[in-house]
């Protein structure tokens, strides 16, 4: 193992463009984040500008940019198969034809979620899962022309990841097993959605990816391998997985096949918070098999991964495959509750052919609202530069946008949703994407359950 380190190469705090004195404090060597993508052509930008506030309440964004309403919880689905579920959570786009555009949206809903998604005969897994996905189909002007199940009887229906061929892996972010809350099949798993067709691939739990508390997923587009996060909600914290399927990059059905499930292990660090150098970079990197990957007995991360133990970090979430190399984020971590060190997120770079580990960068805590919450949570690459990073914390909830030279701007900022005048609450935002062209940006507010379409002069 050899380790490095260099300094932080930019400190900036988010100027208050609009966000009410939100702020972010970014460090790291971001251009790291775009290296060999389309988006290091087109970087450098600061930003739209302040965000308007929107008269109708939902959402502010920089002037010149507009959004449209695809869907709210409880309206009818065009199918005619229930309302529009509750808990609006990962998404992503995929290209249809004649210029469509076909969108695959998680619904988190818990065994006491608001509103179900609609069981459907062929695409229900657990007839008492409330949670499962729903499948919008737009035309080139974002008007919806179709919207359906396209998987139900899932549980905690999180994040997940697209496929190289066009699929929506779906991850369950619970370990319930038949019994518990009313279900009737162990829950944990991952799903394969198909976004045009979903009776394609039907609602069959993808066992040999691992049951445990599922957050994103990123496939590596060269080698097939997929990439998981564990958000697990307490010690020991969850873990970095691969998964190594027999048929890689076989197409729709493939990853059923089955494969190999194995957890990342960095020499001599047990807990990813207690790094805090950004730039610091670990060789050597281990993968470690999994001993039991349904956990029958014993959640993975507490089973025994021999001499060396294993690497965990808190509250992993997004993951996407950039380049050559996998990101991921760690939302936050926080002493109190068992991690070694605290941070206001983290995101970490693995690169597969070098095995090779670094932390990108730091959030915070050197922010202008020292708010624990104030984490990234869903983050993806702008086709016009950047990332999109949507929060998950206290108060007013942003989307905000960051360029490689470290420049952090507000791109939206939700309207209060919940709560009353004297304890205000706002939905977080969630499932942040892109259209195939670049042209529109998606996004969901979790609460209550809206996905909006944004369009504007995204510079390119």
């Amino acid at each position: 193992m050899s380790i490095s380190s260099r300094p932080a190469t930019r400190r900036q705090v988010l100027a208050r463009s609009g966000a009410l004195g939100a702020g972010i404090a970014f460090t790291g060597a971001l251009s790291e984040l775009f290296a060999g993508t389309a988006a290091a052509q087109s970087l450098g930008h600061a930003g739209y500008g302040p965000l308007v506030p929107d008269p109708d309440g939902l959402l502010d964004l920089p002037r010149g940019f507009r959004y449209r309403v695809l869907s709210r919880e409880g309206d009818q689905l065009r199918s005619g198969e229930g309302p529009v579920p509750s808990n609006h959570d990962g998404m992503s786009a995929f290209p249809g034809r004649h210029g469509r555009v076909h969108l695959v949206r998680n619904h988190e809903n818990r065994a006491d979620g608001r509103v179900p998604v609609p069981t459907v005969k062929g695409l229900t897994y657990d007839p008492e899962g409330k949670g499962g996905c729903t499948a919008l189909t737009l035309d080139h002007r974002n008007h919806v022309r179709d919207e359906r199940v396209a998987i139900a009887g899932t549980a905690v229906n999180c994040a997940g990841g697209p496929t190289p061929w066009h699929t929506w892996l779906t991850c369950e972010e619970t370990e319930d097993k038949a019994g518990t809350n009313g279900y009737t099949k162990d829950h944990g798993f991952i799903f394969e959605v198909d976004p045009v067709d979903p009776h394609r691939t039907g609602a069959v739990p993808l066992t040999a990816m691992g049951r445990f508390q599922h957050e994103a997923i990123a496939v590596d587009p060269r080698r097939g391998v997929v990439y998981e996060t564990e958000d697990a909600f307490e010690r020991p914290f969850g873990l970095f997985y691969r998964f190594l399927p027999e048929k890689p990059l076989g197409g729709t059905g493939s990853l059923r096949a089955g494969g190999r499930l194995q957890a990342m292990r960095v020499p001599g660090v047990p807990d990813l918070s207690s790094i805090q150098e950004t730039g610091a970079s670990f060789d050597g990197v281990e993968w470690v098999d999994v001993p039991d990957p349904l956990a029958a007995e014993t959640p993975i991360r507490f089973q025994d991964f021999g001499r060396g133990g294993i690497t965990h970090a808190q509250k992993l979430e997004g993951c996407y495959w950039g380049g050559r190399s996998v990101y991921f984020v760690s939302s936050f971590a926080r002493s109190a509750e068992g991690s070694a060190a605290d941070h206001y997120g983290q995101i970490w770079r693995y690169d597969p052919e070098r095995r090779r580990l670094t932390l990108v960068i730091v959030f915070g805590p050197d922010t202008d609202v020292r708010l624990p919450g104030e984490s990234p949570d869903n983050i993806c690459l702008a086709p016009s530069g950047g990332l999109m990073v949507c929060e998950d914390g206290n108060g007013a909830q942003h989307v905000y946008g960051v360029t490689r030279r470290g420049e952090v701007y507000a791109m939206a900022r939700g309207a209060q949703n919940i709560g009353t005048e004297e304890e205000p609450e706002w939905g977080e935002f969630a499932g942040v994407t892109f259209s195939p062209d670049g042209d529109t940006m998606y996004v969901n507010c979790y609460t209550p359950g809206t996905t909006f379409a944004v369009t504007g002069p995204w510079r390119g």
